[in-house]
């Protein structure tokens, strides 16, 4: 029996690979599955030296694990392109976030404002900072721990306006999806795969993992869990 490949991969693509993974075990005969934690967490892992045969994480990430040597850098294929997205607790006030002034507006106005940890979040501060109200704000942000969905906060009460990537959103229970962030503030994240280094899997298989994952034939998974093809 083909041994399974193991993979690594960051809360914003879980739902997706696991989708992606249960396919393409089901079309090759190779049993696939990804462990999900928190992005920053993931990539250290790997640099400290745990082994997998694949690993998922944004694009940057990967390229830093590929310099290091963890990652083989032939085989990175650019999986999507993941957006961040607006949300509420269940039944609560939909802000207006149509416009940049009126989401700037409706951040202001928030008792409580969750954000992620990792990329997404760094640029949300960065507007924040560019909008000059980081400062007037700071007290009132709530950043979620690792691993720890910002849906979780909304839910229980503990922030009233949160933001994250629309695939880690998408289907929460306890909250109201909003929307996607203006197009002129959207904050868009490559999401990347590569090779491990050593790891225990077939390289032909992983090969074969990544080039299904890269294919036109994922499309409609990826949309459907809030992303597009990168």
């Amino acid at each position: 029996m083909t041994r399974p490949i193991q993979g690594l991969c960051s809360m914003a693509t879980r739902g997706l690979l696991d989708e992606l993974a249960a396919a393409h075990a089901q079309r090759a005969g190779v049993p696939v599955s990804f462990l999900a934690i928190g992005g920053v967490e993931a990539a250290r892992r790997v640099s400290a030296g745990e082994l997998f045969d694949v690993v998922v994480l944004a694009s940057d990430a990967i390229d830093k694990l590929v310099a290091s040597g963890r990652l083989d850098a032939a085989g990175k294929v650019d999986l999507v392109r993941s957006g961040v997205a607006v949300a509420v607790r269940a039944g609560a006030e939909r802000p207006d976030i149509a416009t940049e002034d009126a989401l700037r507006a409706a951040v202001l106005a928030a008792p409580r404002t969750a954000y992620s940890t990792g990329p997404s979040g760094m640029a949300l501060i960065a507007l924040f900072e560019r909008w000059g109200i980081a400062g007037e704000i700071r007290s009132r942000l709530v950043q979620a721990p690792p691993g720890v969905p910002v849906g979780a906060l909304l839910a229980r009460g503990d922030a009233e306006l949160g933001f994250q990537q629309l695939s880690e959103l998408i289907g929460m229970e306890g909250i109201e999806l909003i929307g996607p962030l203006p197009p002129e503030v959207q904050i868009t994240t490559v999401f990347s795969a590569a090779p491990g280094m050593g790891g225990g899997a077939p390289p032909e298989a992983v090969r074969a993992l990544l080039q299904f994952m890269g294919s036109a034939e994922s499309a409609e998974a990826k949309r459907r869990h809030g992303m597009e093809p990168a």
